[in-house]
């Protein structure tokens, strides 16, 4: 049974991969999965790590990235997703949840949600998304006593902290690298940049910021969307790509239910469906099938 009900590789490992990853010179990719099936399908296709981004849980519960979620729906999306993987889990923490209190009980629970590592950020409680405009942040003191909190409540020191600053589009980008230093002075293990532009402020970033940072490569925001070989050549140590899955299987439903609709049947649809015995393959049920043939009794056809 061994990575069948649950991954096989276990939380302190994966963390130990990530911090591994970080200090490779590649660069780690981690596409966002909106669920658990979906992190295995990362998994199978190479990918070297999972990410669970605040904004598409937020989707998912029907709700805007204005920090209306919570930490226990957070926390046990998360779990749910870093349980079935034996990739690193990275999860988008918000700020905190609250006050350095409420960040320090954050890290603990996000530990023992099997998680690698979150992102705390320096936008003032309730948060907006990233790239839309409107933000606010806090004063860097006050930034930097969330993350001594999170990081004093860590049990596991593998576990990674990662410190995100929307200050780029607030105070400049000068303003935001200072804030970094901060901030890896703080003991922040990686640094989140958000909404920067063009390669060129990618790069005066990573020459100003000697700890590992990370880059988000999210669809239709503030950012040019940049290969992942190009940052990896600037020196970014790891990249995300937050809402792109959600984003294909909502656009793929959408036309999906106008068409059956409209049509009264989904038969001009089965070669953009992902194919039953496809699914079965990603769920593994023929080994379920050999450990327990009275309850999954059954053989794939070539029909189904």
């Amino acid at each position: 049974m061994t990575g069948l009900l649950a991954a096989s590789t276990a939380a302190a490992d994966k963390r130990s991969a990530f911090r591994t990853g970080l200090g490779s010179g590649k660069i780690q990719r981690f596409p966002g999965a909106f669920n658990p099936l979906v992190a295995k399908l990362i998994q199978e296709i190479g990918f070297e790590g999972v990410y669970v981004s605040g904004a598409v849980l937020s989707a998912d519960l029907g709700l805007p990235d204005i920090g209306l979620t919570t930490l226990t729906e957070v926390s046990g999306r998360g779990h749910q997703i870093a349980r079935v993987t034996d990739l690193p889990v990275l999860i988008d923490a918000d700020t905190g949840f609250g006050e350095p209190m409420s960040a320090a009980r954050t890290v603990t629970v996000l530990e023992d949600a099997g998680i690698a590592g979150c992102h705390l950020e320096d936008q003032v409680n309730p948060k907006r998304c990233g790239h839309l405009d409107g933000k606010a942040v806090v004063p860097t003191e006050e930034m930097v006593r969330r993350l001594r909190a999170a990081i004093s409540a860590r049990r596991d020191p593998g576990f990674v902290i990662c410190a995100r600053t929307d200050a780029a589009g607030i105070e400049g980008i000068d303003a935001a690298i200072e804030r970094a230093k901060a901030y890896a002075d703080a003991g922040a293990d990686l640094i989140f940049t958000e909404a920067l532009h063009t390669p060129a402020e990618f790069e005066k970033f990573r020459a100003a910021v000697s700890t590992p940072l990370l880059a988000n490569m999210t669809e239709f925001g503030k950012s040019e969307l940049i290969p992942a070989a190009t940052l990896e050549s600037i020196g970014y140590n790891a990249v995300i790509y937050p809402v792109s899955t959600l984003r294909l299987a909502m656009h793929a439903a959408e036309a999906g239910l106008r068409e059956i609709y409209s049509e009264g049947t989904q038969s001009g649809l089965l070669d953009s469906m992902q194919h039953r015995s496809r699914l079965y393959e990603l769920l593994q049920y023929e080994r379920y099938n050999e450990f327990d043939s009275d309850v999954f009794d059954f053989m794939l056809g070539r029909d189904q």
